[in-house]
């Protein structure tokens, strides 16, 4: 008599584990649909970019923060090749000829277009770009300076308050992603 007791409740179970079974393959396949929806959204939501200059990708690139790390780290005359994305500060209003991007820690970034090949738009301030080139560290003399102010618009008492040297962070960039969507 146990053994009868036995094959049916060898049988139940059975029975149950295929109901379990075939719950977590409909589970599976909800989840499944559920991920494919949110890659068509992401897909939908895909960055596009206007480019300027070098044809170049946004794959690999540092970002603000980890460039300032990186820029810690050296000294004037130091140059190495990056490719970093940054929020636009400032640029140039006569003609885009160089544009400044934010570092997270309080510093900028000049950037400059190799052999004057581009400009940027000049009303891009607040916008993302991704800039491909060599990073530096550089001393600016003052008459630069001054001339970097005017071209952005700076009044003539403060052009005037630039009487020393700085030692900025630049890059010559030969290639910019400027974030259209």
């Amino acid at each position: 008599m146990s053994l009868l007791k036995f094959k049916i409740t060898h049988k139940k179970m059975k029975h149950i584990f295929s109901i379990i079974l075939v719950a977590l393959v409909l589970v599976s396949c909800k989840k499944e649909v559920a991920q494919t929806e949110e890659l068509a959204i992401l897909e939908a939501q895909e960055v596009t970019y206007a480019s300027f200059g070098k044809e170049i990708t946004d794959a690999n690139a540092l970002t603000a923060k980890h460039m300032a790390v990186q820029y810690l780290k050296m000294t004037v005359g130091d140059s190495i090749d990056a490719k970093m994305i940054a929020k636009v500060d400032d640029v140039c209003q006569a003609k885009g000829c160089w544009m400044k991007l934010d570092l997270p820690n309080g510093e900028q970034v000049m950037v400059k277009f190799k052999d004057y090949g581009f400009f940027m738009p000049k009303d891009i301030s607040g916008k993302e770009v991704i800039i491909n080139g060599k990073a530096f560290v550089n001393e600016v003399p003052v008459d630069e300076q001054r001339h970097y102010a005017e071209d952005g618009g700076a009044t003539p008492e403060e052009i005037a308050k630039i009487t020393e040297p700085k030692k900025t962070y630049s890059f010559l960039a030969d290639g910019v992603l400027l974030k259209t969507k």
